[in-house]
């Protein structure tokens, strides 16, 4: 029997974050911002229980891997047990980290297999804030144009009384992307309204790009570990070419210089935002895994 879970809330923050960043994590899911966020989309729920913290997705019938010291085999068995005969889900795990998947593997009772779609996308922060090299020509073009056509646009800082702007612009983008008829679309637009709604109650950092007196782009972000931060949010005026190498290359440069690497998360099978990944040319991806019982 696993503790009695709740649903996850603001309140629960201090609690939640401490539990993270103890355990380190590599993958973009487990920071307290992105399960609050996303908490009414996948139903997030969690109980405390000794060492261990556990995360079920209600909404959607899985858990993320336990959280705890290792070994970690048996919390997972334990997880899964509790899916299936406590919730009556079909037991899986998701976004399951190399390490647990290492410590499970061959083993008869379980199915492991790799989640592609899952996969983050890990850069040196360095290369994203200089773009230095061949390999960044055409990001540097872009900048380049963007400059001369528009050389009054400037980066800022982003601090609570610019979170206005930036949901004017989330909803603008909505609209010429048609949100309302895409679900995934609509939840992740629900969710950029959560994390500018609790920017300073998350402790987020962000920047901004400014263009003529109107916010034009925005990015929100967070560290990971003590080595990696991960960007969670990331929009621009999609009129204007140029602007999300801006924003990304000068949030890079002017908010992440002291963490090493950045996590710009996953691209969920969406073949366009998996080149446009790929085209900033990762460090390495981060695997994630599907775990089950048959």
């Amino acid at each position: 029997m696993i503790h009695p879970f709740k649903p996850l809330e603001l309140a629960d923050r201090a609690t939640l974050h401490e539990w993270l960043w103890r355990f380190q994590p590599e993958t973009s899911e487990l920071t307290f911002t992105n399960l609050f966020i996303w908490r009414e989309y996948f139903g997030w729920e969690w109980a405390g229980d000794g060492d261990w913290l556990w995360l079920v997705a209600a909404n959607r019938g899985y858990a993320l891997p336990p959280i705890g010291p290792a070994p970690r085999a048996e919390a997972a068995r334990r997880l899964l047990r509790h899916l299936r005969d406590e919730r009556g889900f079909s037991p899986r795990l998701e976004r399951v980290d190399a390490a647990l998947t290492a410590e499970l593997a061959g083993t008869p009772d379980l199915r492991i297999e790799p989640t592609r779609n899952q996969f983050d996308y890990v850069y040196r922060t360095e290369a994203l804030a200089t773009l230095a090299g061949r390999k960044y020509s055409a990001k540097r073009n872009q900048l380049n144009r963007l400059q001369r056509e528009y050389p009054a646009a400037r980066y800022l800082p982003l601090t609570p009384s610019l979170t206005a702007a930036c949901q004017e612009l989330a909803g603008r983008w909505c609209e010429i992307r048609r949100c309302d008829e895409d679900g995934s679309l609509l939840g992740e637009w629900e969710a950029v309204q959560e994390a500018l709604v609790h920017f300073a109650a998350l402790q987020l950092q962000g920047g901004a790009i400014e263009l003529a007196g109107q916010l034009v782009a925005f990015a929100l972000g967070e560290p990971l570990n003590a080595q990696t931060a991960v960007i969670h949010i990331e929009k621009a005026d999609p009129t204007i070419t140029g602007l999300y190498v801006l924003i990304n290359q000068q949030f890079a440069a002017q908010a992440w210089a002291a963490f090493p690497f950045i996590n710009r998360e996953q691209d969920l099978g969406d073949e366009g935002l998996r080149q446009a990944k790929l085209s900033y040319n990762p460090d390495r991806l981060v695997e994630k895994f599907r775990i089950s019982l048959p």
